[in-house]
């Protein structure tokens, strides 16, 4: 640096500038080191005491501070050294200097015209100063139509759109740039049918003309509400106006399409978009996934990784969301490693897209794996670990690393506390279930959710513990959910508490008279009491409601095609050696001790026909076809879409014996892994 330039200049400003503190007085090391004619020239502005030149000077080299120590000097400024002291307030967004410029305009006897009072208003506007921006509005003798966008751009983008709408209102003629303030203002504040309303009048408003933004903004209401009805017609707008050209549109088009529900339409716009980023491409997939076409999100997954353009983590994280729903662990596995081959960010949050994925698909080693290679796991990385053990039957882990979050500094969420009174759930561990419950509120300051409670009451009912249920139940601050009853319901199935069971029964035919489950459950539960009467009358009730109980459904994967079962269904191809199987599955079992639970089956039939009617079940059928489909020794995995029910349970402990294979079954509720004739959740569930 120059320091002689430096100390010329500083003279001029009466600063005392050595050497050793130039480059901190004047840190654009850059002006003075290729800009001394510059320099040069402030100097000789200053010596002939024109300082409104010199000050024009710095400010077009941005130096603020400088040209403020010469703006005390300058007498008469020109209206241009204004204009340019309040432009480089308003881009540094400086305030307090800002406000000073306007005070020395007051002080000077110069009478600002229209061009410096919107400048004006436009740098307290951006500076967050509304106040400020309209007094200097109220005290302009004449306004131009900038005058007003200013104020009402400024009111709109903070949200205050009562205000901004009233200036809009008494506004004397309005252009596009007013009309596209408000449209945006509504749309961005969760008002989609003002601002479509306000766009619907703009199109017949003299001298304003829809732009790129405008239309944006049009777009994203119609999303927002969605009404596909008056997208199409702001669709046709943008064609009609020929502002279809403009990608960023073709992209906000695309996403209300999307959010209408229409996806093909959805998919015609951004095959049209001719420079696809990114963020369209994720998009378009995330689409797919939320209208659960799986099988097109995941072919246009492919497409994009064959494409020149690099998916992002918000793109694997929709992709691994989708294989988590469908628990497609394979398509999972080769995302994983895709991601591993192009190097991800272990920070981001893929990572806890991963950890999830595998442990909703009972992968806990590759879960955990995922985990150990955070450098620092996040809250969801850590609630969705301790979730997954507590599903896979190994509520000890789970309760173990929730202390090692507690000890890494990580604070707990509501949802974590989810997942650790879960573990206590699956483990009967009802004295830690209400240590854990009581210790939300008192040691970490969160509040009770409706799920909390559910988990508590959901493990005193399988306990048997009802009075204390009661107490909890009556204490709770908000309304009993239908999971809640449900819980209550399944407990006095498993204890034979009718009556308690009845008024369980009766708050969830208020909330959902519709759902079988309540019905058949109640029938079983009379039925078990040898109250037959009443277990006609229920499922009379059911006749009459036309409510039909939900089929039960069991998948599993053999070399990555998926195999779906259900229960009566004859129409795969093996079903046939499917059957003949478990007819020797069976006579081995019942050697083994096992005792089919015919007390299950409807009690209208005799007890050979009950026996018949177990062994078809969907889960055993997706069991015996695995096992027929692979490798002695191979593991099995197989999901239902409903819980187990309590023969397929003992007689897959026995299958897992014979057969010596470990046997995963996903049911509706948690994962039972079974392994030389014992369950992982050691018969509690």
């Amino acid at each position: 640096m120059n320091h002689s330039n430096a100390r010329k200049l500083s003279n001029l400003f009466k600063i005392n500038v050595s050497s050793s503190n130039a480059s901190q007085r004047f840190p654009e090391k850059k002006f003075f080191k290729s800009n001394q004619e510059d320099v040069g020239v402030v100097e000789r502005l200053c010596r002939a005491k024109r300082f409104g030149e010199a000050i024009d000077v710095l400010c077009g080299k941005n130096l603020l501070g400088e040209a403020f120590q010469l703006l005390g000097r300058a007498k008469k400024p020109l209206a241009s050294t204004y204009c340019n002291l309040i432009q480089i307030c308003s881009q540094k967004r400086e305030l307090e200097e800002g406000r000073k410029v306007h005070e020395h305009i007051k002080n000077s006897g110069f009478v600002p015209g229209v061009v410096i009072c919107n400048r004006l208003l436009r740098m307290y506007a951006k500076c967050g100063s509304l106040v400020d921006a309209r007094k200097v509005f109220d005290e302009m003798p004449k306004r131009d139509v900038c005058s007003w966008n200013v104020m009402v751009n400024g009111y709109a983008e903070v949200g205050l759109l009562d205000e901004a709408r009233k200036v809009f209102d008494e506004m004397p003629e309005r252009d596009s740039y007013s009309w596209t303030a408000m449209v945006t203002g509504y749309a961005k504040k969760d008002q989609p049918e003002e601002a479509l309303l306000l766009y619907s009048l703009m199109q017949k408003a003299p001298n304003s003309k829809a732009n790129i933004f405008t239309v944006s903004s049009a777009v994203a209401a119609a999303a927002a509400i969605p009404c596909i009805r008056r997208g199409k017609e702001i669709h046709a707008h943008v064609v009609r106006a020929g502002l279809d050209s403009d990608e960023v549109l073709w992209s906000s088009l695309m996403d209300m399409y999307g959010k209408c529900g229409c996806v093909d339409e959805a998919r015609s716009i951004f095959d049209k978009i001719v420079e696809k980023d990114v963020v369209s491409w994720t998009s378009m997939i995330d689409r797919y996934f939320k209208c659960r076409r799986w099988r097109e999100g995941f072919a246009l997954f492919s497409e994009l990784v064959g494409s020149c353009e690099r998916p992002n983590e918000y793109t694997f994280a929709g992709v691994l969301n989708a294989c988590t729903d469908l628990t497609t662990e394979e398509v999972g596995k080769q995302v994983h490693g895709y991601i591993t081959r192009i190097g991800y960010d272990p920070y981001s949050f893929a990572s806890s897209s991963l950890v999830d994925m595998y442990t909703k698909c009972g992968n806990m080693e590759s879960a955990k794996r995922v985990f150990d290679g955070c450098p620092k796991p996040d809250l969801f990385s850590w609630t969705s670990l301790i979730g997954g053990y507590a599903q896979n039957g190994e509520p000890d882990k789970a309760l173990e690393y929730f202390d090692l979050l507690l000890k890494s500094g990580t604070k707990p969420d509501r949802i974590t506390f989810v997942s650790v009174l879960s573990a206590c759930t699956h483990a009967g561990l009802v004295e830690k279930a209400l240590e854990y419950f009581h210790s939300i509120t008192e040691k970490h300051g969160l509040s009770h959710t409706d799920d909390h409670y559910t988990c508590l009451v959901d493990l005193l009912a399988r306990s048997g513990r009802f009075e204390q249920l009661r107490s909890i139940v009556s204490e709770m601050p908000m309304k009993p959910s239908k999971f809640l009853w449900a819980s209550v319901l399944g407990g006095c199935s498993i204890h034979g508490n009718v009556e308690l069971a009845e008024e369980a029964a009766q708050e969830l035919f208020k909330i959902e008279p519709e759902n079988p489950v309540t019905y058949v459950t109640m029938a079983n539960i009379y039925a078990a009491a040898g109250k037959w009467e009443e277990e006609g009358r229920m499922r009379k009730r059911m006749r009459e409601l036309g409510v039909t109980k939900r089929p039960g459904s069991s998948w599993t994967e053999v070399k990555r095609k998926r195999h779906v079962f259900v229960a009566g269904d004859t129409s795969h191809p093996m079903y046939d050696q499917i059957v003949e199987f478990l007819s020797e599955l069976r006579k081995k079992m019942k050697e083994e001790g096992y005792v089919p639970a015919t007390s299950l089956v409807l009690h209208d039939v005799e007890d050979e026909q009950k026996e018949e009617n177990l062994v078809y079940h969907s889960e055993k059928l997706a069991v015996a076809f695995a096992i027929l489909s692979t490798p002695e020794g191979t593991a099995i995995k197989v999901f239902k879409n409903l819980r187990s029910c309590v023969d397929c349970h003992s007689a897959i402990k026995f299958i897992s014996k014979i057969t010596k294979r470990k046997i995963t079954v996903r049911d509706s509720a948690r994962f039972h892994c079974f392994e030389n004739g014992h369950c992982s959740c050691r018969d509690y569930w």
